[in-house]
């Protein structure tokens, strides 16, 4: 007790005391203290990194010296949007980007619903594992995989022979990259689906058994709205991954990305920044406006 009484009878007790109970008669002010490290680590890494990103795409190289001038001017974007070359590069990424979305998200559907709604628990465990286990491992080694499988003289037109079929010719092809793009990102629609078929409440079913609607009208005015959340949860990590890829083009598609245009422009030989800082405001862009309708559409919730 007489010690308790000397702690408190210190300055530095009577200011933790003013502290504490400030903090007790606002809790916004506790929020604020909670939130703030991880928000300022944010700001400063990835808000700063974005600023000085969009700020270099204004910038250019002297074409003399080689060398970076903070000059501001709009050459780069005029570069990009003036040259049908980069243009058809920007729409091929996103045009991959949406048809792989598409793709997951008609594959995925049943193999969620069945985990959620039919499978048992040991089941539902085992159908978790396999849809985990590509994710153990490398992403490369799952790129090459398919490479030696969709080579001419790969596994798959190997079968095709064996059954009397015709060779396919799907290597270094938009299909190839279609399908590996498919099968990597798979697993990143399945696990958000899931948690919104596992959602639903058994009642909404019933009840609308009980109202005399079929299985179709059940699964198109019940389940699929209550499961759309996670549907377009599921697509901005297909959506984004895809749009920022290069390697699968490189080693399957053997044609350019953005990322490809970005990586050339930083790391290769041209080694233009700011070009290539403008070329990424693309998929920033169109990663934005797509963030605005998930949101709308309540994938945050999904999530």
């Amino acid at each position: 007790m007489a010690t308790q009484a000397y702690e408190a009878g210190r300055p530095e007790g009577s200011a933790r005391r003013r502290l504490s109970a400030a903090l007790w008669r606002r809790p916004w002010l506790r929020a604020v203290a909670l939130l703030l490290p991880p928000l300022g680590w944010m700001a400063v890494f990835y808000l700063a990194a974005l600023a000085v990103l969009f700020a270099s795409a204004f910038w250019s190289i002297d074409s003399f010296t080689g060398k970076l001038t903070h000059t501001w001017t709009w050459d780069n974007f005029h570069t990009i949007f003036s040259d049908p070359t980069y243009r058809q590069i920007a729409f091929r990424t996103i045009w991959m980007a949406a048809a792989v979305t598409v793709t997951d998200a008609i594959v995925a559907f049943p193999f969620a619903y069945y985990m959620a709604r039919i499978a048992g628990p040991r089941q539902r465990t085992l159908l978790f594992v396999l849809v985990l286990l590509p994710l153990w491992s490398s992403y490369l080694a799952r790129i090459y995989a398919w490479r030696l499988i969709l080579n001419h003289d790969g596994a798959l037109n190997w079968t095709l022979g064996k059954l009397g079929l015709p060779a396919q010719g799907w290597a270094f092809t938009n299909t190839a990259m279609w399908i590996v793009f498919s099968y990597i990102w798979l697993p990143f629609m399945i696990l958000p689906v899931y948690a919104a078929l596992e959602r639903i409440p058994d009642s909404y079913l019933e009840a609308s058994r009980d109202l005399g609607a079929r299985n179709w009208t059940t699964f198109r005015r019940v389940i699929v709205p209550l499961a759309l959340p996670g549907i377009v949860a599921g697509s901005i990590f297909t959506f984004s991954l895809t749009l920022g890829d290069y390697i699968t083009p490189s080693l399957v598609g053997n044609v350019d990305f953005i990322g490809n245009v970005i990586y050339r422009n930083v790391l290769g030989l041209t080694n233009n920044l700011p070009f290539a800082a403008a070329y990424a405001t693309i998929p920033l862009a169109v990663m934005g406006l797509y963030l605005i309708v998930a949101k709308r559409l309540g994938a945050f919730e999904a999530l």
